[in-house]
């Protein structure tokens, strides 16, 4: 059946608490680039990692272009070439975009022109909450649903931008020193927890789930599943330490050749951010240089050496349906952005443990859409499905992922090279 057009208290009540939540979320992105010196805001030490500035306006860019431009009558662009500049791959807007690799090389507009460009979008984006047709309520809210969720994405990748650009530095500078360390320790004990086989269902139904969700999480869908087992926690510091003094990174049966081809290519003999001083093994963290602590969870992993990793256990990873039917019904808690530590932290408690936060895990299944899903018409289509290919999915959210942008059904997705996010993963078995 159809919905009836909300009424203009129903908008009002609705527009309050989507600008409070705006705000938030706005404001929070500029208290991420608080630590920050003038000098590191144009930072870009390597293409798939982008300058604080470059995050900071094409989040603006976003809300400008999907929703203050079609939406609010009369609405005045900030500047005429920032949707040339600030757009990332959008190929449907018409306006094309600046390189990724050369993000780095504009030293205008300045730091203070993007927080004013800022500034200008939210004054607009409070206008059409206030002044937005119930004709288009419906479009206005559901494309807010999706920038609140890309300008969370984008915080994450604050983050770990952040923390690729000042590993780069020989200094290995601090992000913020005052973070705060776990004590070192060794990792408790692995245990396994076993899932009977059968059909089960994963994703969102989109027909009749209210909650926000990207659009490859659609639609839900059964799936068969053998019986298996997951590892109660990630593989840890400690644990990798062992496939590392195994020769690990040497024996080219491990590992998928692709993997291989990767390994000796970039010369990896470690995770991204370990090194070895004096014999002793320390890594960069936001806080800086740190010893390396054996009981939290390996992370800063490509795919392949997280299969290469399973291989030499014996183990394998798990699917993404596996994670899914395995995490429902669990409460989404864990170590995320909101507490503070940006990094992860050893596990404790009971039953399956770090499921959400601390390290995104690596599934083994490739990134493809689910049966039945339809990319969205225009422009905002282009935002997952033209992705799927060639990349691999992970799931849970990181020590740099907000708790409320996470959910059970959340599909991330990378190539299976790249190592600069908060990338772990846990083992798993066939049991049948």
């Amino acid at each position: 059946m159809r919905k009836t057009r909300p009424t203009q208290d129903e908008m009002d009540a609705a527009a309050a608490k989507l600008l409070a939540r705006f705000t938030r979320i706005r404001q929070f992105s500029e208290q991420l680039c608080e630590p920050l010196v003038i000098e590191d805001y144009g930072l870009q030490t390597v293409i798939e990692a982008s300058p604080p500035k470059w995050h900071l306006a094409h989040v603006s860019w976003f809300y400008e272009t999907f929703l203050l431009r079609p939406f609010l009558p009369g609405y005045e662009v900030f500047h005429p070439r920032f949707e040339y500049l600030f757009n990332s791959y959008y190929e449907q807007t018409g306006a094309g975009f600046w390189p990724r690799q050369e993000r780095g090389l504009l030293s205008r507009p300045t730091v203070a022109e993007v927080y004013d460009y800022r500034h200008h979008v939210d004054a607009a984006m409070a206008r059409l909450l206030c002044e937005c047709a119930s004709s288009d309520w419906a479009q206005v809210e559901m494309r807010l649903g999706i920038g609140f969720s890309h300008e969370q994405q984008h915080q994450e990748l604050l983050v770990t931008d952040i923390k690729r650009h000042f590993a780069h530095n020989p200094l290995r500078p601090a992000y913020r020193a005052d973070l705060p360390m776990s004590p070192i320790g060794d990792p408790e004990p692995l245990s396994w927890l076993s899932f009977d086989g059968g059909v089960t269902e994963i994703g969102l139904n989109a027909a009749g789930d209210d909650a926000f969700g990207f659009d490859n999480e659609c639609p839900r869908h059964r799936v068969f599943l053998e019986p298996f087992a997951l590892a109660d926690r990630p593989v840890t510091n400690g644990e990798f330490l062992e496939f590392i003094r195994d020769g690990g990174y040497g024996d080219s049966a491990l590992w998928l050749s692709d993997g291989w081809a990767e390994l000796r290519q970039r010369g990896w003999c470690a995770p991204l951010y370990w090194e070895q001083h004096d014999g002793a093994w320390q890594t960069m963290t936001l806080a800086g240089m740190r010893p390396l602590n054996p009981a939290e969870p390996v992370c800063h992993l490509s795919y392949y050496e997280a299969d290469a990793f399973a291989t030499w256990a014996g183990k394998r990873l798990p699917t993404e349906t596996e994670w899914e039917h395995a995490a429902s019904g669990v409460a989404i808690a864990g170590n995320f952005v909101d507490d503070g530590w940006l990094h992860p932290r050893p596990a404790a408690g009971q039953g399956l443990r770090q499921l959400f936060g601390d390290v995104w895990e690596w599934t083994g299944s490739a990134y493809l859409p689910y049966p039945g899903y339809r990319p969205p018409a225009g422009a905002l289509g282009e935002y997952n499905g033209k992705f799927m290919c060639n990349q691999m999915v992970l799931r849970g959210g990181s020590c740099a992922t907000s708790r409320d942008h996470i959910r059970t059904t959340y599909r991330n997705f990378f190539y299976p090279y790249e190592r600069w996010q908060f990338t772990g993963f846990r083992l798993a078995e066939t049991t049948s």
